[in-house]
């Protein structure tokens, strides 16, 4: 195989690897162009090559301290899949032993026998998205949801039709109020207590898409409670039916914005979607107790490959 030089990539390399993630296929929400350009941090950096003209190869360097974390993700390419032997020989190729958030619909397909030949597999339980049908958000019918509808209705009556509350599309001019907020919002949960951490990760991610919003392709919404942003979302797309909400904040003080915000999120920012990614819960127990409660239809498992 043939690969170009394995380099740092971010935000404004977006429209030069756009093309090999079309129709791109796999489920998970890391699979998302724009996801992978805005995780960066001091902790770890993603880096791209090229393989054989076709395909984009995704590798994640982290500091020294965490270095048994660095891995490849599978090669994204419009026109191939790539074998777990190929995927062998590529990690080989790369310095890497290991592979990070493989569906597991790339280890049936091939067979676990033949995935097993070659490498160790593990389930990445922290790692599994939670899936929703887009209506189902956007519309909250039915008895499971009763307790979202009140809380919406009541943020309704209390705020948006006594005219306290209006939503925005997030734009350049906004994204200053919308940084704003997310300090606001990390001080609720102490978010920069340690670098390390995921919900300072997760800040550094935000900051770095709201940044760069203009050369990525994602849309943004945000909802001012008192003429002051309370909440955003952002999402893109990840397959041709599923999108991804990979930002989500408002603030918990206020009842049933969270509620309200969320459905608007699902009607504004998900047109021509049936399915929407919330991503993973990264094992925190208020999160993953949050996502449960809106009843994903479906929860896509994440595996990681050691090379044997």
């Amino acid at each position: 195989m043939n690969y170009s030089p394995f380099v740092p990539i971010g935000p404004d390399d977006h429209d030069r690897l756009a093309p090999y993630f079309k129709n791109q296929s796999h489920p998970l929400c890391v699979y998302s162009l724009p996801s992978l350009l805005v995780w960066s941090s001091k902790i770890y950096q993603p880096y791209g090559a090229v393989v054989d003209g076709e395909a984009l190869i995704v590798g994640v360097e982290f500091s020294p301290f965490y270095e048994s974390h660095r891995h490849l993700i599978l090669p994204v390419s419009p026109h191939r899949t790539f074998t777990p032997e190929e995927l062998a020989r590529m990690a080989v190729d790369l310095g890497f032993s290991r592979y990070w958030f493989i569906p597991g619909a790339y280890i049936d397909g091939f067979g676990r026998d033949r995935v097993d030949d070659l490498f160790t597999v593990s389930e990445q339980t922290h790692l599994t998205d939670y899936v929703y049908r887009a209506s189902d958000l956007a519309d909250l019918k039915g008895r499971k949801y009763v307790k979202k509808r009140n809380l919406v209705n009541q943020f309704k009556r209390s705020h948006v039709m006594r005219g306290r509350a209006e939503d925005a599309p997030i734009t350049a001019d906004t994204v200053p109020e919308c940084l704003d907020f997310l300090e606001k919002w990390c001080e609720e949960r102490d978010c920069d207590a340690s670098p390390e951490e995921d919900l300072a990760c997760e800040k550094q991610a935000v900051v770095n898409t709201l940044t760069h919003l203009a050369v990525l392709d994602m849309n943004g919404l945000l909802m001012r409670v008192d003429g002051e942003v309370s909440a955003f979302g952002i999402a893109s797309g990840l397959t041709p039916e599923m999108g991804v909400l990979h930002f989500e904040k408002a603030f918990s003080g206020i009842k049933g914005l969270y509620q309200y915000f969320d459905r608007l999120c699902a009607r504004r920012l998900f047109n021509g979607y049936r399915y929407i990614n919330k991503e993973s819960d990264m094992d925190l127990e208020r999160l993953a107790r949050a996502k449960a409660s809106y009843h994903p239809v479906r929860m896509v498992p994440a595996y990681g490959l050691t090379l044997r």
